[in-house]
């Protein structure tokens, strides 16, 4: 990894932006960027390659390639913390969530997991 540093110049609107090393245009090299930077430390500017670009870089900079994170260990943290019969309580009162068709219970807690794990579901306020 080069430890000199480069200048870095982002522009980003509402739908694109692009990212210059060293005064190179390099956007359409990259699919999306990471920058940040700890009080006291250089900035570190993590680049998302482009499907395009094959594992190709060409410039200097400090750079760190990222990789996507595996979701697998968060979605098992976040099953393992469920209450089986909480959520077939909830998905049994739902009935927005069934519908007569094939496996309606399966899409119905996929649903309702769904919800839960993004934060939109919204318990039902009996009066």
């Amino acid at each position: 990894m080069d430890d000199q540093l480069h200048t870095v110049r982002i522009t980003a609107t509402h739908a694109t932006g692009s990212v210059a090393l060293d005064g190179r245009d390099i956007s359409r090299q990259v699919s999306g960027y990471e920058l940040r930077q700890r009080a006291g430390h250089p900035a570190e500017l993590v680049l998302r390659l482009s499907p395009l670009v094959k594992d190709e870089f060409d410039g200097l900079a400090r750079v760190v390639v990222g990789v996507d994170p595996d979701p697998g260990p968060a979605a098992a943290a976040f099953l393992s913390a469920l209450d089986a019969g909480e959520l077939e309580r909830h998905v049994l009162s739902r009935h927005d969530l069934m519908d007569g068709r094939p496996h309606e219970l399966t899409r119905a807690m996929l649903r309702l997991l769904t919800e839960w794990a993004s934060g939109m579901w919204q318990p039902e306020v009996t009066a």
